[in-house]
């Protein structure tokens, strides 16, 4: 279930449990309203604290993808550095052959 909606379900149920609570409540109004409010702040630290796991997730996503990023960095420098190599290698193989095959035809 995503984040969003278990906030948007944890805001819808504390209005409809205040609402109800004062409608049905048997209790003077402040007794009812006091009771309210320690709802209200129960609800209010379970969402401070869904809402830090969020932010936990998130941190925590962000740190493995800037991990992987730059391993993939890493791995482009090195087959970039081997192609490099590779391609440095191929002309002077090229130079020699050409300058051999030069040689050859003049003699």
């Amino acid at each position: 279930m995503s984040t969003g909606k278990v906030v948007l379900g944890t805001l819808a149920g504390f209005a409809i449990g205040a609402i109800a609570g004062v409608l049905l409540a048997p209790e003077k109004g402040s007794v009812t309203r006091r009771k309210i409010m320690d709802k209200g702040d129960n609800s209010l630290d379970e969402l401070k604290s869904k809402f830090d796991e969020f932010r936990d997730s998130l941190a925590d996503k962000f740190k493995s993808t800037k991990i992987d990023a730059e391993e993939l960095i890493d791995k482009g420098k090195e087959v970039y550095e081997d192609t490099k190599k590779d391609v440095k290698n191929a002309a002077e193989t090229f130079k020699h052959d050409v300058k051999v095959n030069t040689n050859h035809k003049t003699t």
